[in-house]
């Protein structure tokens, strides 16, 4: 769990942190837009990430006008999208790897290829012959 998953404010303190009134964050849990986390005494604690989400849901009440039910439609395509962000980055994790595996694989069979030349004409040297005479 990371630390903006921590649950941390109780439910007055995150009313407050949004403006909004804790009856409402009732109302928003009851219809499955916020789900805090419980104490073993059932309080409501409510993560960083949760206090976010609410201030997610109350710009989209207030400035763009949505009711819950289009508010939820929001909120399931905004987790559906950073479920396949998640997916696609592991897939992309995964790509790189095998890449990288493939790569390796050829480096140590690759050789470098030369063109063909022409035979090269070897020129001997002519070296001075000399005759000795045996008179």
């Amino acid at each position: 769990m990371n630390d903006s998953d921590r649950p941390r404010y109780m439910i007055s303190v995150a009313a407050e942190l949004v403006g909004i009134h804790p009856q409402t964050l009732r109302i928003y849990e009851q219809k499955g837009l916020v789900s805090p986390m419980r104490t073993a005494g059932n309080t409501r604690l409510y993560s960083d990430a949760d206090v976010e989400r609410l201030r997610l849901i109350q710009r989209l009440t207030s400035d763009w006008g949505l009711n819950l039910a289009g508010v939820e439609r929001v909120l399931h395509m905004e987790d559906e999208l950073e479920r396949l962000r998640m997916r696609m980055a592991r897939m992309e994790q995964e790509m790189r790897r095998s890449l990288d595996d493939v790569h390796r694989y050829y480096r140590r069979d690759l050789v470098l290829y030369r063109p063909p030349q022409p035979p090269t004409v070897r020129r001997e040297k002519k070296r001075a012959k000399r005759w000795i005479s045996t008179a």
